[in-house]
């Protein structure tokens, strides 16, 4: 398993865990030593994520508001269809990020929360200020989504696997 491939399945297992997970634990997981876990754990907070280090072991910081990290495919022309997908549910689309094989975890805020923040993203891709940077990963990335509660949650979820948005874990 390559540095990379490690930072994401690490990221994704403290994410997905109820309770902090120790060093110890993920090293044992993952066959490297606390060192090197503790060394990706740095690389992961460099990089945006919201791990926090408690005596229990580590855990994400997780606000009020419910949140979802979903790993998503599609072409640039249906970037507009998929974050209106998101909003018109009632989510924001608090992020997008990235795992570059050279660069690690890419993160970049959006705070995406209505059709008219859509319509400025979509002008700096058809101006040429800026393009998706789902680009430098073939179309793969990741977006952390807010909603007020789980089940708007759940139905922004089941609205982007019935459009074929979403990608299939590693």
């Amino acid at each position: 398993m390559s540095g990379e491939e490690r930072l994401e399945k690490i990221f994704n297992t403290i994410r997905e865990s109820k309770e902090p997970i120790s060093a110890n634990s993920l090293a044992a997981k993952y066959g490297v030593s606390r060192q090197v876990i503790v060394q990706d754990i740095a690389l992961l907070k460099a990089g945006g994520s919201d791990i926090i280090s408690t005596n229990k072991g580590y855990t994400m910081h997780y606000t009020a508001a419910y949140t979802m990290v979903v790993k998503v495919w599609h072409t640039d022309e249906q970037i507009e269809d998929e974050l209106q997908t998101i909003v018109d549910l009632g989510g924001r689309v608090l992020d997008v990020f990235v795992w570059h094989r050279a660069f690690g975890r890419i993160n970049a805020a959006m705070n995406v929360k209505s059709r008219r923040d859509i319509k400025k993203l979509i002008e700096s891709f058809t101006t040429g200020k800026s393009k998706p940077l789902s680009n430098v990963t073939s179309g793969y990335h990741y977006h952390t989504i807010e909603a007020d509660n789980g089940e708007t949650l759940e139905e922004i979820k089941r609205a982007l696997d019935e459009k074929n948005y979403t990608a299939p874990e590693i």
